[in-house]
């Protein structure tokens, strides 16, 4: 007796309301385990759903352009070897799709008894592609400039928008005539330029991590009103404390870094400046009564922003241990998604690089990012003479819709002060 399964869109972490923008299976197609059903597309990234069997599609139960969530019914599949089919051994999403972390857990299966067929599903005939149907890079580009895509007319196989249909319909708009004054302007289209004119010229990828970054580092660059303070902190104590702990023997062997102390000098400061701990939802502000902390990581693929929970009441002995842990799962490329997830406010260091300072992206819907530099030894005048002291030059930059210039001002002095005083972590 054959068997019809019910395949169901697996958990793919906190995405919702994930449209699917490719169908490769419709009604009476043969399929293999593992071939390709679907593609879905969150903010992020990409995923086919693979075929839990080896069968024929009975039924497809949404259309392209559909939008769904975990747990929604994608296809109805008729099995050839029933007793060859188990839910425990179902397809995980495909991991090369997924943004780092998302979770991997199977699709959910319900098996019934094979009914009659129906003549009216067995005919039903591919469905028709909708506008918006793209590749990610094409729908990155398109949300970079603005444009939507279902005004765009596709040209590509099997009714894809194509990067030269995006062009195409931005240079038309381009000649349009310039809208009236008072009404807004769209940002002009990146720069064709054909660079090999001017020289040999090689290409390279932008990893998935860059491209997911890039975009979302746009949206936070063009929405957020971004003003960053400056400040100096006096980190001689504590580079000095940082490595008589370093020359201890510990095991496991611990190495703290000075992003240990920024991390729970930042979350100190957040507990001293709950205005800062917010999240801005509309018009409403979200108090948050907890304190994560991420800190951003270099990793071979781009920047990934793991979290460390409640710093506020964790030593840095049990920081910077949990920073080497999610570290290495970074470079690693074993970062989870709920690794990344629940920050409240973010740290990033270039003090093991250079830089007498910068202005860090706010990563939202966070309202601060802290910087570091490289701390360097400076001549201190102490109201008698001059004393050498390790400076640490830090910045914070702050979403003004949230908070204001005083209490920047504030918030990054106390920084700077927990930095330049190892008693007041106690505090």
């Amino acid at each position: 007796m054959t068997t019809i399964i019910d395949v169901c869109l697996p958990d793919i972490g906190d995405y919702k309301d994930v449209p699917v923008i490719e169908l490769h299976a419709k009604a009476g197609d043969r399929v293999t385990v593992d071939s390709p059903l679907i593609t879905i597309e969150s903010d992020k990234a990409t995923m086919e759903v693979p075929s839990p069997a080896t069968g024929t599609i009975d039924e497809v139960t949404i259309e392209l352009g559909s939008r769904v969530n975990q747990g929604v019914l994608l296809m109805r599949l008729r099995v050839d070897d029933a007793s060859a089919f188990s839910p425990a051994g179902s397809p995980q999403p495909r991991p090369g799709s997924l943004p780092a972390g998302a979770a991997s857990v199977a699709p959910s299966l319900a098996i019934r008894a094979s009914e009659p067929p129906d003549d009216t599903a067995a005919s039903t005939a591919a469905p028709t592609l909708t506008a918006g149907h793209a590749t990610p890079s094409v729908r990155a580009m398109a949300r970079e400039l603005g444009v939507e895509l279902s005004a765009i007319a596709p040209t590509g196989p099997k009714g894809r928008i194509l990067r030269e249909d995006l062009a195409a319909h931005v240079k038309r708009a381009m000649a349009a005539p310039a809208p009236q004054a008072g009404q807004p302007a769209s940002l002009p289209p990146w720069p064709a330029i054909d660079y090999a004119r001017f020289g040999p010229v090689r290409r390279e990828p932008l990893s998935r991590i860059q491209k997911m970054s890039g975009a979302n580092l746009t949206r936070n660059a063009l929405v957020i009103p971004h003003v960053t303070n400056f400040d100096r902190a006096d980190v001689t104590d504590a580079e000095a404390f940082r490595l008589d702990v370093n020359a201890e023997v510990r095991e496991p062997p611990l190495r703290l870094t000075m992003v240990a102390f920024l991390i729970k000098a930042a979350a100190l400061a957040l507990r001293a400046f709950p205005r800062f701990n917010t999240a801005l939802d509309g018009d409403e502000l979200v108090l948050k009564d907890y304190v994560h902390v991420g800190f951003a990581v270099d990793t071979p693929h781009g920047l990934m922003v793991p979290v460390i929970r409640d710093c506020d009441r964790k030593g840095l002995v049990e920081i910077a241990a949990e920073m080497r842990r999610l570290a290495d799962k970074a470079r690693e490329g074993r970062l989870a998604g709920s690794d990344m997830q629940g920050g409240c406010f973010t740290v990033s260091s270039l003090g093991g690089i250079g830089g007498d300072g910068f202005t860090p992206i706010i990563n939202a819907p966070e309202v601060g990012i802290l910087g570091a530099g490289r701390a360097s030894m400076q001549a201190v005048w102490a109201g008698q003479a001059f004393h050498p002291r390790l400076i640490l030059p830090i910045s914070l930059s702050w979403d003004h819709r949230v908070v204001d210039g005083v209490a920047a001002a504030r918030f990054l002095r106390h920084v700077a002060q927990t930095l330049g005083d190892l008693r007041r972590f106690a505090l």
